[in-house]
């Protein structure tokens, strides 16, 4: 069997299903009438048809005249001049109540809006069912024209009970069986409470068919028994639950009331059954609302927890949710070795740069799915946001870890997302901690982590950097945050020192006039030798306050160029160092023009230098700070050329005045031959592009002389001058013998 046929049987079958369940329900409620003519005083058939139509679309709607044909032509025979009323009657009431609450025009299915709606609908089928069915009667002679509008009274309310008791019930089953139960946030009671409310119910009934049989003065008194119980499953259970107890509390009564039993008095009067009829109706429609009005307190609490414990991005927990995760992974009885590995995206944000931010979005998401399929029982991942995940890794000794490690870093380059025929990945840089649970705090393994991670981006990430091992230690975490303290302070103190380093042209051709590097110092708090840059750089750099020390290094140097203008006189070059952040700093550019603006310093005389491997991280955003800077006239040097990438592409793709050669080449030119065709093939290739080279670390006349040599324009190092006091150096410039610094 195919599937559409499958499909057609399985339709079939559910519509055999109603049709069957409209006659027994059509069944139950005759068994009310007393005499030809009477109205049932409960209609359940009306509110099954009514949620079936919501549900399945009005279709289903003709399956109920040929319901009402059969049910009138086997269990109920009527006079034939009443049967088209009474088949068209609750079709075109069920018809029309449908349409009503048909989803497109509702609100959303489950809440007290959606709810009212269906009641609304419901009310406006039993009042077209009612006029409709009670005009039929009076039609075929079957009531007198002055019990015409009682009857359709009675028809209406009895349509509306079972719109009010039934429907409620299935709507909800059908939802839930649409959304599939979820037993942690259905409800706040446990098994116990359920137990214990299942009894209650069956002895709430019992209670009163036993008060009822004793005294009828207390008959609907007694029905506050059910209807405490049906209140308490309201505050404490799902709304499916109440809406249950609901359907059989109303068919239990109504069936006592139309039948006479359990101290009922069978009623007779149209006042009466219709005071009963809305008593019922109550009865019914309050549980189910406060149920309803519970949930949604419910779901709003649940999606705030959900919000304040997710990542709106990946759906994955967010830090402080993964923090908690964790610490309670922590106090695990069973002891089992832990580790803890920080993944940070590599060059994600090129991503973003040339695609679009929801490019980067949507490659995060790819990550954060092959991330979560390398999860095994008792891991834990996290997304702490941007480009950043975490990862428990349970049972895991160091050898395991560092082996799950690369299994996340090859998921990572596996994940891609195609956009406008290109494909985008990324790699990841992995900071991996093993650890014991009984040995450390969360805080002190994640600080571990993170500079993990730090160090294997330093290394040129795609790698893992496990924490306390070998070719992969870390600068200790509490160290890098007490510089970052220290930071901050020199920056709010200005006590940042500039020190400067001469420039010496190897040719009497080029030009004349100082050039300096300047090189940065931090003060020492208690006095004694300052803070060389290799000590506080790397947590500045870390802790992103790299560029605020970048631009204190820009107003300090034009401060004191202003402030002594006859030796800025002299200056033909003053070189400042910037740092990978301030390239892809958005407002760098802008704080320089603002302040040469201000500063009777020639632009062109200020010369910007960047390392070879920090434009490359951004090779588009840098050649963009490289030409807005230039195009205010400063100039720019490659540092350290010849590390990183070492591509002599990166001469055409960089548009920089000056090539500063490494010192580590520099320094063993005379004992490497490769060394010294390293630097001379530099400067060739740098003369071709008309750039001019500067050498770093000259260390004695005869490295000098070579350099010279070889053609190289410029030389810094211990051969021409060590690095004094920027306001030295200035002085300096002022002797009458001096044309360079000493």
């Amino acid at each position: 069997m195919n599937l559409s046929a499958r499909q057609a049987v399985a339709t079939g079958g559910r519509a055999l299903a109603f049709v069957l369940a409209y006659i027994g329900c059509a069944a139950y409620a005759q068994h009310f009438v007393g005499a030809p003519g009477a109205i049932p005083l409960y209609w359940p058939a009306s509110g099954l048809a009514l949620a079936v139509v919501i549900v399945g679309g009005l279709r289903w709607a003709l399956l109920v005249p040929l319901a009402m044909l059969l049910f009138h032509r086997w269990l109920a025979p009527v006079p034939p001049a009443f049967l088209p009323y009474a088949v068209i009657a609750p079709f075109a009431g069920v018809l029309l109540g449908g349409w009503l609450a048909q989803p497109s025009r509702s609100a959303r299915p489950g809440t007290v809006r959606n709810g009212f709606q269906v009641l609304l609908a419901g009310t406006v089928m039993a009042l077209l069912s009612g006029a409709i069915g009670g005009y039929g009667l009076w039609r075929a002679d079957m009531v007198p024209l002055p019990t015409l509008g009682s009857m359709q009274l009675r028809w209406m309310l009895g349509d509306l009970l079972g719109v009010a008791s039934v429907s409620p019930a299935l709507l909800l089953a059908a939802l839930r069986r649409h959304r599939g139960p979820d037993r942690r946030h259905s409800h706040p009671a446990g098994m116990g409470e359920e137990l214990l409310w299942n009894v209650s119910l069956v002895a709430s009934f019992l209670l009163m068919a036993w008060g009822m049989s004793l005294s009828r003065h207390f008959t609907l008194g007694l029905t506050s028994l059910p209807l405490t119980v049906m209140l308490w499953s309201a505050l404490r259970f799902t709304a499916l639950r109440t809406a249950v107890s609901v359907l059989l509390t109303v068919g239990l009564i109504a069936g006592f009331a139309g039948l006479g039993l359990g101290g009922f008095r069978a009623a007779n009067g149209t006042l009466e059954i219709a005071i009963l009829q809305v008593y019922l109706c109550l009865l019914a429609i309050l549980p189910v609302v406060l149920a309803m009005t519970v949930d949604e307190h419910r779901a709003v609490a649940r999606r705030l927890l959900r919000r304040a414990s997710t990542d709106p991005l990946t759906g994955l927990a967010n830090r402080s949710e993964f923090e908690s995760q964790v610490r309670a992974a922590l106090r695990d009885p069973t002891n089992v070795p832990l580790a803890l590995a920080y993944l940070d995206l590599d060059n994600l944000k090129l991503v973003n740069d040339t695609a679009s931010h929801d490019a980067g979005d949507a490659l995060i998401c790819e990550v954060a799915a092959a991330l979560l399929a390398q999860m095994r029982p008792g891991d834990l991942l996290g997304h702490l946001g941007g480009d950043e995940f975490v990862v428990l890794l349970h049972n895991a000794t160091p050898t395991i870890a560092r082996e799950r490690a690369q299994g996340l870093l090859h998921a990572v380059q596996n994940s891609h997302h195609a956009l406008g025929g290109e494909e985008f990945g990324t790699t990841a840089s992995i900071g991996l901690v093993p650890f014991q649970p009984e040995q450390v705090e969360f805080a002190e393994v994640l600080s571990q982590a993170d500079a993990a991670c730090f160090n294997a981006k330093e290394l040129g990430g795609d790698r893992i950097s496990m924490a306390g091992t070998a070719g992969g230690a870390v600068a200790d975490p509490a160290s890098g945050m007490r510089w970052t303290v220290r930071i901050r302070e020199a920056l709010q103190q200005h006590s940042f020192l500039l020190y400067a380093q001469s420039i010496a042209p190897l040719h009497p051709q080029l030009e004349t006039g100082a050039h300096f590097e300047l090189l940065l110092r931090m003060r020492d708090s208690r006095g004694g030798t300052p803070h060389l840059p290799e000590r506080f750089i790397p947590a500045a750099e870390r802790f992103q306050l790299s560029v605020r020390i970048d631009r204190e290094v820009v107003r300090m140097a034009l401060e004191r160029l202003e402030s002594h203008p006859l030796a800025a006189a002299s200056v033909a070059m003053c070189a400042i160092n910037l740092s990978a952040a301030t390239l892809t700093d958005e407002g760098f550019v802008g704080f320089v023009s603002e302040r040469l603006h201000r500063s009777d310093f020639p632009a062109e005389r200020l010369c910007f230098e960047i390392t070879e491997t920090s434009a490359m991280r951004d090779t588009a955003r840098a050649q963009r700070v490289i030409d807005d800077l230039r195009g205010l006239g400063c100039k720019f040097a490659l540092d350290d050329f010849g590390t990183g990438f070492c591509s002599f592409g990166h001469l055409r793709a960089l548009d920089v005045d000056y090539i500063k050669i490494d010192g580590s080449f520099v320094r063993d030119m005379h004992a490497s031959p490769l060394s010294a065709e390293v630097v001379s093939s530099i400067t060739r290739i740098a003369h071709l592009l008309r750039k001019r080279t500067i050498a770093e670390h000259t260390e004695n006349e005869s490295v000098r002389a070579a350099l010279a040599a070889m053609g190289v324009d410029y030389a810094q190092g211990f051969a021409i001058d060590r690095p004094q006091p920027f306001e030295s150096y200035l002085a300096s410039l002022l002797l009458p013998a001096a044309t360079t610094p000493p």
